[in-house]
């Protein structure tokens, strides 16, 4: 008998939050976009990919769209006048870290594993490669992005998040294949959700898009190459189509970096 009471009193303390949290999430008043704003969208791209210089921004410059990019130093020396134009012409550039390092089970990272690190070592990482940008390009990031989205250094009962110390460096920290848009009520700036572009027809694009809209939210859209095709890209047939659909004024649609759109929540949001 004592157990049933107790699974019923579960039960009922469960139903009565799901409605509270029902009840504020309906009372909640619309998020203060800009006048005929619906939603936001930040466009992001990782690792300072040559298609990104040679192809892309180019592409966003033919219609005055800035984006945000996460770049990796040395990929970046192979391109360094276009970035410093890239910085001119008003595209933020974003700490991914000097060496990109992931989880071990990545070929690639296997030898700059994460399983390897301590919270001193990424912290190191991240502070050599702000003050590589700085040095390089003459702007100080505010936003990061975690190399294949992991944030955690260390293994087992010794595994640490390295959040802490992003939300101490940065205004925002940026996920990977997140399956969502971010919250502006109550999104962490620290955690932001990133959701692949990249492979992504301009009707799969538009649809994520509409769905921000209709919640009123923020969508952070993450790539790595802006090309025609391949792997990990970005089409360049879907981005100028998206270029093109929220430059116009009746979706409501307001696209600008992660850096600007996240000052503006910051400022007009209770949770700070």
């Amino acid at each position: 008998m004592k157990t049933r009471i107790l699974f019923f009193c579960i039960f009922l303390w469960g139903t009565t939050m799901a409605q509270y949290q029902t009840k504020e999430t309906s009372e909640r008043p619309p998020f203060p976009w800009p006048e005929g704003i619906k939603c936001a969208v930040s466009l992001t791209f990782d690792d300072a990919r040559l298609s990104q210089i040679d192809k892309g921004i180019p592409l966003l410059d033919k219609y005055n769209i800035k984006a945000t990019f996460y770049i990796s130093p040395e990929h970046l020396v192979k391109r360094l006048d276009g970035w410093q134009q890239a910085v001119a012409a008003g595209h933020e550039i974003g700490n991914h870290t000097m060496t990109h390092p992931c989880t071990g089970n990545y070929a690639f990272s296997r030898d700059n594993a994460l399983e390897e690190y301590d919270l001193d070592r990424i912290a190191a990482e991240i502070d050599q490669a702000n003050a590589y940008i700085l040095a390089e390009l003459g702007v100080e990031a505010q936003s990061f992005a975690y190399p294949c989205g992991q944030k955690f250094v260390g293994r087992g009962a010794q595994v640490q998040s390295y959040v802490p110390l992003v939300a101490e460096r940065f205004l925002t920290g940026r996920g990977w294949l997140g399956e969502g848009a971010n919250d502006p009520w109550l999104c962490d700036f620290s955690q932001l959700l990133g959701m692949e572009s990249d492979g992504k027809a301009f009707a799969e694009l538009k649809a994520l898009i509409d769905k921000a809209a209709a919640e009123g939210c923020w969508l952070i859209l993450a790539g790595h190459e802006m090309n025609e095709s391949g792997h990990q890209t970005t089409q360049l047939t879907s981005l100028e189509e998206l270029c093109q659909y929220v430059q116009d004024p009746a979706n409501g649609i307001w696209i600008d970096t992660v850096e600007h759109i996240a000052t503006h929540i910051k400022e007009n949001r209770d949770i700070k």
